[in-house]
C-alpha cells in the first residue's frame, strides 16, 4: 500500500496536465499513487494521463464517460485509491520540488487524520503570492497535533481541498464525499477538520497553486455562484448531524460562512452588477437563519462593518462602501500603472511627507526612556542586539525596548516584544526620539545622529573576510559601495561592540571614527557559555534530534563576488561518511532565501537522506543550532568563532580558498590557523569524517589556540557590561 494516493481530476487542463505529473512522480520520495481522472474532458487530458500510465506503474488513468464535474471526479479518484493518505491535486498546480519527503516524514512521525500544508499562488506572469500561513500561525507549530477547537484558527487557511492531506480510512468511516457543483471544496474541507481527531500543519510551501488568467470559476460570472449557498447549507446540515459534539464550533465556522459570502460578492469578476443586490438579501438570511445563539467572533474595521450589514440588509449602505473602496482601488491601479517615473516621484513624495514628519519629530525632546533596537536589515529579532534587549530588561527596566522589523517579519518577534514596523510613521517618529538606537549594521541614511543620543554597533561577527574600507583593495568584493556614505554612517556610533582585541583592530581599521570601542565578547554568545547539558537535550529534543544521534551543522557564508555561487558538497555522500547515527543540518547565509522559508521550525527534508538531512535557514535563532550540533562545518563563516565558545569540533571546509583570498580579502590564514581540521577539497572533507581526524588530537590543539585568541571574553556576561555601560553609565 502505498503512503499517499494523489487524485488527479482533469479538464481542460492540457497544458499543465504534465507538469503537474512530474511535479509529483519526479520527487526523490515514490511511496506514491496517481489517479487521473479524465472529467470527459474535450482536450488532450485524457491522452496525457493514458500515456503517463503506459510509462509510470504507479500512474492509473481513468476516463469518464460524461463530464461529472471536479467533485464527482475527486470521488471517483478517491474509491480506487489505495493509499494510506489521500492528495487531491488539481491538473493545472503543481507541488514544489522535494516537498513529499518533508510531508512523507511528518505523516509518518504524527499520523494526523488531516495534515495541512503550505502553498502560494502563482500568476500566470509567474508572480507569486504568499499564503495566510504566517498569519494564522505566526510561531511554527512543528510536528505536534490537535483538535479544531485547540486551534479555531486553522479555519482561516483557505479551505480547498488541495492544500490537505487526509487519512483515508478516516475518510472512509466518516462517509464525507465530494458534493456535485461549485465551491465543492466547502463541503469537504470543512468538516474534516471538525470531525478530525489528530490536525497536523505543515508551515512549508507543498503546492503552487496556478492563478489561471482564464478559465478558472473564480474569473468566470454567472448565477452558478450563487451554488456557494447551497454548498455551506450542507455544512451545516452535517453539524446538526454531529450535534452536540461540534456545537462549540459554530461560531467560528459562522463566521467563515459569512466571510466566504461576502468575499464572492466582493469579487467583480464573479457576481455580475444585477445579481448584487440578490446575493446580499441571501447572504442577510442565511445570516439570520445560522446565527450561533451565542453569537460569534466579528472582524474589525471595514471587514467588521461589512459583516454588520450584511446582518442588518443594509444593502445600499453596503454597495456604497464598495463603490467607495473600488474607487480607491480604481485610483491605486492607476498609480500602478503609470510610468516608472511616475511611480518613483509618488515613491519620492511619500517618502517626502514622512521624512518631513521624522524631521518635525527631531525637534521634539529626546525619550528618556526609549531604545530602538534592529538587525540584519530589519529581518527580525536576533543577535546582539537581542542579547542586549533582553539584559536591558533585566538590569535597566526603566528602559522601554522598541524593535524595528520589515512588516513581513513582524510575525517572528517574540510574545510580548514591542515593535514598529520599517517605513511607518511609527517608524520615522521612533527612530527621530530614540535616546539609544543599538543595531548589529548601520540604520538608514537619513538617521541624524542627535545630540545626546546613543548610537550602538553591536557588529554581527569577528571578521574573516575584509570589511569597510578595507574592501577598496578587492572591488570584486565591494562594487556599488559608497565609502563616503558609509563613513557618515560610522561617524554616528558612539559605541562598536567587539568581541576580541583581534577584531577591536580589524573594526578601528575597516571604520575609522571617534566612537568608543567596547570590547566585552559579543552578547549573543552569552547564552553558548552559560548553556546547561539540560538545555542542550531541550533543544536537541525540539529540533527532533534524539540522543545519540551525531549532529553536524553545514553552514557557508555568502560569496557577494560570486552571486549564486554555492560550494561543492553532496549531503548524502557527508550523511554516508558520518555514519548510521549521523544528522546534518544545513543553514544557508541570511542575504540567501533565508525569508522564503519557514520561520523557527525544523525545517523541510532534503535529498534522499530523509529525514536525517534537515535544511534549518529558516531558524531564527541560530544559537539553537550551535547548542543543537555536535560539529560544525564552515568556510569562511563568523560562525566558527561563536561555535567556538563551546569547546566542540570545527571543520573548516574551503574549496576555494585561493580564488575567495583574492578576489574578496581575508583578514585570518584559515588553512595557517585553523580553528579545527581543515580541508579544501570534498573528497577531503569526507576522510575528515571517516579518519576521526575531525577531533583527533591535532584539531583539539588547534581548537584550544583559537579559543584562547578568539573566545577569552565570551565567558556569559557580555550582554551585561554592555548594558552597565551604555544603560546605566558605569565605567568599562
Amino acid at each position: 500500500m502505498a503512503l499517499i494516493s494523489f487524485v488527479v481530476p482533469a479538464y481542460r487542463v492540457q497544458a499543465y496536465l504534465s507538469e503537474c505529473l512530474d511535479s509529483i512522480l519526479g520527487q526523490p520520495f515514490d511511496d506514491v499513487e496517481v489517479i487521473g481522472v479524465d472529467d470527459h474532458s474535450p482536450d488532450g487530458s485524457g491522452d496525457i494521463l493514458a500515456d503517463y500510465a503506459a510509462r509510470d506503474h504507479r500512474v492509473r488513468a481513468v476516463r469518464l464517460a460524461e463530464n461529472v464535474g471536479l467533485g464527482s471526479a475527486r470521488n471517483t479518484g478517491l474509491d480506487l485509491a489505495g493509499g494510506e493518505y489521500v492528495w487531491f491535486v488539481d491538473g493545472d498546480d503543481w507541488l514544489a520540488p522535494d516537498c513529499l519527503a518533508e510531508v512523507a516524514a511528518r505523516l509518518r512521525a504524527t499520523r494526523p487524520d488531516v495534515l495541512v500544508v503550505d502553498h502560494v499562488r502563482v500568476r500566470w506572469d509567474n508572480r507569486p503570492t504568499r499564503s495566510a500561513m504566517r498569519e494564522v500561525f505566526p510561531e511554527p507549530l512543528g510536528p505536534a497535533t490537535f483538535r479544531l477547537r485547540e486551534r479555531p484558527e486553522t479555519l482561516r487557511l483557505l479551505h480547498t481541498a488541495w492544500n490537505r492531506l487526509v487519512r483515508r480510512e478516516f475518510l472512509v468511516d466518516l462517509g464525507l464525499r465530494f458534493e456535485p457543483g461549485w465551491y465543492e471544496d466547502v463541503p469537504f474541507s470543512f468538516p474534516v477538520l471538525m470531525a478530525a481527531e489528530r490536525i497536523g500543519v505543515l508551515d512549508r510551501v507543498c503546492v503552487n497553486y496556478r492563478q489561471r488568467r482564464a478559465g478558472a470559476i473564480t474569473r468566470t460570472r454567472g448565477d452558478r455562484h450563487f451554488e456557494v449557498f447551497v454548498q455551506w447549507h450542507r455544512v451545516f446540515r452535517l453539524m446538526d448531524l454531529w450535534a452536540p459534539a461540534v456545537d462549540d464550533l459554530r461560531p467560528v465556522v459562522f463566521e467563515r460562512m459569512i466571510w466566504h459570502y461576502l468575499t464572492v460578492l466582493g469579487n467583480g469578476e464573479r457576481i455580475a452588477p444585477e445579481l448584487r443586490p440578490a446575493f446580499f438579501a441571501q447572504i442577510t438570511a442565511d445570516h439570520a437563519r445560522f446565527r450561533p445563539p451565542g453569537g460569534h467572533p466579528v472582524p474589525e474595521g471595514v471587514e467588521g462593518l461589512k459583516h454588520r450589514l450584511a446582518a442588518a440588509g443594509r444593502w445600499r449602505t453596503f454597495s456604497a462602501l464598495r463603490a467607495a473602496n473600488h474607487t480607491q482601488e480604481a485610483a491605486r491601479r492607476q498609480v500602478r500603472r503609470a510610468r516608472p517615473v511616475a511611480r518613483q516621484a509618488a515613491r519620492r513624495g511619500r517618502d517626502a511627507l514622512l521624512r518631513e514628519y521624522y524631521r518635525a519629530e527631531l525637534c521634539r525632546p529626546l525619550d528618556p526612556t526609549l531604545a530602538v533596537y534592529a538587525a540584519y536589515w530589519y529581518r527580525g529579532y536576533a543577535c546582539n542586539p537581542a542579547a542586549i534587549y533582553e539584559a536591558a530588561r533585566r538590569l535597566a527596566p526603566q528602559v522601554r525596548g522598541v524593535w524595528v522589523v520589515r512588516r513581513d517579519r513582524a510575525g517572528s518577534l517574540p510574545v510580548g516584544v514591542e515593535f514598529v514596523v520599517a517605513g511607518s510613521r511609527e517608524y520615522h517618529r521612533v527612530l527621530a526620539r530614540a535616546t539609544w538606537l543599538i543595531n548589529n549594521v548601520n540604520f538608514p541614511d537619513f538617521v541624524r545622529k542627535r545630540p545626546g543620543s546613543v548610537h550602538v554597533q553591536t557588529h554581527h561577527g569577528t571578521p574573516v573576510k575584509v570589511m569597510g574600507l578595507d574592501q577598496q583593495r578587492y572591488p570584486a568584493g565591494a562594487m556599488g559601495m559608497d565609502f563616503a556614505k558609509l563613513l557618515r554612517r560610522v561617524d554616528r556610533w558612539d559605541y562598536s561592540v567587539s568581541a576580541n582585541s583581534f577584531s577591536t583592530q580589524m573594526w578601528e581599521r575597516a571604520y575609522p571614527a571617534a566612537y568608543t570601542t567596547l570590547e566585552v565578547g559579543y552578547p549573543r554568545n552569552d547564552r553558548l557559555a552559560t548553556v546547561t547539558p539540560g538545555e542542550v537535550r531541550e533543544v536537541r529534543a525540539r529540533l527532533g534530534l534524539a540522543p545519540g544521534d551525531r549532529v553536524v551543522l553545514y553552514a557557508p557564508t555568502h560569496r557577494e563576488h560570486l552571486p549564486g555561487y554555492g560550494p561543492p558538497f553532496d549531503p548524502d555522500l557527508l550523511l554516508d561518511a558520518l555514519g548510521p547515527a549521523g544528522r546534518l543540518l544545513i543553514r544557508s547565509h541570511y542575504f540567501h532565501d533565508r525569508d522564503r522559508r519557514p520561520s523557527g521550525s525544523a525545517g523541510p527534508v532534503l535529498g534522499p537522506g530523509g529525514a536525517r538531512i534537515r535544511d534549518v535557514s529558516g531558524h531564527d535563532r541560530v544559537e539553537d543550532l550551535y547548542l543543537a550540533a555536535d560539529v560544525l562545518v564552515t568556510d569562511y563563516s563568523s560562525a566558527m568563532f561563536d561555535y567556538a565558545v563551546l569547546d566542540r569540533p570545527i571543520v573548516v571546509y574551503a574549496p576555494d580558498w585561493t580564488a575567495y583570498r583574492l578576489a574578496r580579502g581575508v583578514y585570518l590564514d584559515l588553512l595557517a590557523e585553523p580553528p579545527g581540521a581543515v580541508t579544501t577539497s570534498f573528497p577531503g572533507l569526507l576522510d575528515l569524517f571517516r579518519s576521526g581526524a575531525v577531533d583527533a588530537p591535532a584539531a583539539t590543539a588547534a581548537r584550544k589556540r583559537f579559543r584562547a585568541r578568539f573566545c577569552a571574553l565570551d565567558d556569559g556576561h557580555a550582554a551585561e557590561r554592555v548594558v552597565r555601560r551604555v544603560f546605566l553609565g558605569e565605567p568599562g
